[in-house]
């Protein structure tokens, strides 16, 4: 037999708000009743009738998440981090991706929408041109949070990290350990990549060393494209002695091409990239790199799309940038 609030309340003489409060850890009631609600409805085995609270509540406490992939580590981090950011205070994600296809991604929204999700967060594919998506959000009155990709234009609040400061920290890094012919393997054609593009730019320029239109490769974001990239890169008359990357998978595709072509990492090219993923200090040679400090955008998301969702109205949106963090290792380290 399921159990239900009344029952609790019923057992311990107390009313069924009181129950309700205690199980929410909200209002005010004493440390000892709440203490014993909870005692025993864990000893009921008692399991919130959702549909009945969504009915109550008009809210289903289920978020969307929607990311462009699922095996990036970056995306898993910040999916695990929001899930437990959310979860002590009783909502659930439903996570679906996209595979960086705009018209994917508003399909696959308009799927979370018609299962009744309080809100959602974002990692879009969605161009500045085409704000569509996010003019149904608010019509509909949907909180949602941007992470990652920040869009001109868009009304929204955004947590990301600081893509052009990443882009300056790469390259100077680089700089100051001696490297002069600084190439960058630059992302897919996003607002980050661009910032990540303009920051290594800005860090050349600073140093008054040119940039040959021929040391910025159009990369992807995935190892296979970043070893292609760092391919081409080889065959150029003067091989570049260090390179920053877009992300570290580009990284590490580009390292076993510097590899395969009998080059040695670092004494011949240094190479930088980006994410601090995982595996980052476990490779053949340890990859310098810079973290996005991936939890802080989780983590500072998800209380912004809850903070939207228990306010009566919209709050003014905010924009987040994470500072980043060079993680330096044995892929720039060393003497010549």
């Amino acid at each position: 037999m399921t159990v239900t609030l009344s029952d609790i309340a019923k057992e311990l003489n107390v009313s069924v708000v009181t129950v309700s409060k205690a199980l929410r850890n909200k209002g005010k009631i004493s440390v000892q009743t709440r203490r014993r609600v909870l005692k025993r409805a864990k000893e009921l085995n008692y399991q919130p009738n959702w549909i009945a609270r969504s009915l109550v509540t008009q809210r289903s406490y289920t978020l969307g998440l929607l990311l462009p992939d699922f095996t990036h580590p970056f995306f898993a981090e910040i999916a695990k981090t929001i899930a437990e950011t959310v979860r002590p205070r009783g909502y659930h994600i439903i996570i679906t991706y996209f595979e960086e296809d705009p018209a994917l991604e508003r399909s696959e929204a308009d799927a979370l929408l018609a299962r009744r999700v309080d809100g959602l967060i974002i990692a879009s594919a969605q161009s500045s041109e085409r704000p569509e998506m996010f003019e149904q959000f608010r019509i509909r009155k949907i909180p949602f949070v941007l992470i990652d990709r920040h869009i001109a234009g868009v009304r929204a609040s955004f947590v990301g990290a600081d893509n052009k400061a990443i882009g300056r920290m790469g390259t100077t890094h680089l700089i100051e350990q001696g490297c002069r012919r600084i190439a960058h393997l630059r992302g897919p054609n996003l607002g980050l990549a661009n910032e990540r593009l303009a920051g290594y730019r800005e860090a050349m320029e600073k140093h008054g060393l040119q940039v040959p239109p021929n040391y910025i490769v159009e990369a992807g974001f995935q190892d296979n494209t970043g070893y292609q990239a760092m391919r081409k890169l080889l065959r150029a008359t003067q091989v570049p002695d260090g390179v920053f990357c877009y992300n570290d998978p580009l990284a590490i595709g580009a390292m076993k091409a510097i590899i395969g072509a009998g080059f040695r990492i670092p004494q011949d090219i240094r190479v930088v990239g980006t994410g601090n993923v995982h595996y980052s200090d476990v490779l053949a040679v340890p990859l310098t790199t810079i973290d996005q400090e991936t939890r802080q955008i989780g983590a500072r998301a998800a209380e912004l799309l809850l903070a939207q969702i228990e306010s009566k109205r919209f709050p003014r949106p905010t924009k987040i940038l994470i500072a980043p963090r060079l993680v330096q290792r044995e892929s720039t380290q060393g003497t010549r």
